[in-house]
């Protein structure tokens, strides 16, 4: 992707969120000239993950097979006593795929948080990671629904659905963009995620233009006190 086209991405998302209301930590709108000057005390954003991730999941075209989401807040997997939940913001277009895959750790709630309708393709996973032909049972806000292997929930504004590990789903949206919360298990993203078939989950970055803001992947190029960390929320 093109640094222009991932500027371009942020500056929608931002006028998206500022419509639905929804409002980002400080670091969020940071520089990186301001990434620059920090010290110590911002460590915990990198190395939790925190942060805006765009990917293409190497398609090529955003529009049709991608995902923009921001982590507000996770913790370290490794950290008994730490925290121990995560939350994340996510915007879905119409027809944009999220391809298909599970989390070996994270369970999560995602949350329809308005505009149009999300669409949830689920299958169980067999033991050699493969896609089962068995009913899926999942719970939405309370109420068990099932479907067929393959099968699709349709989540309303305001609904839910609760995604234990090992189930695989894919996801888009329907209508209308889609402003989606996720709520989970703390987890590290750059060993949780299994895809069916293999993606670029993080993009390669054509550099023709300044950053806007940081992605999380910029955080080591950066921020001197960002070690190794690395990563998205997908």
């Amino acid at each position: 992707m093109k640094r222009s086209e991932i500027n371009s991405i942020l500056d929608q998302a931002i006028s998206f969120l500022d419509e639905r209301r929804f409002l980002l930590p400080p670091f969020a709108f940071w520089s990186a000239e301001d990434w620059k000057g920090r010290g110590e005390e911002c460590k915990d954003i990198p190395a939790q993950q925190l942060g805006w991730d765009i990917t293409d999941f190497g398609s090529g075209d955003f529009d049709k097979m991608g995902l923009f989401l921001f982590t507000i807040r996770n913790g370290d997997v490794e950290d008994a006593r730490g925290k121990s939940y995560a939350e994340k913001i996510l915007i879905v277009q119409p027809g944009q795929v999220t391809p298909t895959h599970f989390h070996f750790l994270k369970m999560e709630d995602i949350i329809n948080r308005g505009g149009g309708k999300l669409v949830i393709q689920l299958w169980n996973s067999t033991e050699d990671k493969g896609l089962a032909d068995s009913e899926v049972a999942v719970m939405c806000d309370g109420v068990e629904r099932r479907v067929p292997a393959g099968g699709k929930i349709v989540l309303e504004p305001g609904e839910s659905v609760t995604l234990p590990p090992f189930l695989y789903h894919a996801f888009w949206g329907e209508g209308e963009t889609v402003l989606v919360g996720e709520v989970s298990r703390v987890n590290d993203d750059r060993t949780d995620n299994y895809f069916h078939d293999p993606v670029g989950r993080f993009p390669d970055i054509e550099e023709d233009e300044a950053p806007r803001h940081l992605l999380t992947m910029d955080y080591p190029s950066y921020y001197s006190h960002a070690g190794d960390a690395t990563g998205g929320a997908y």
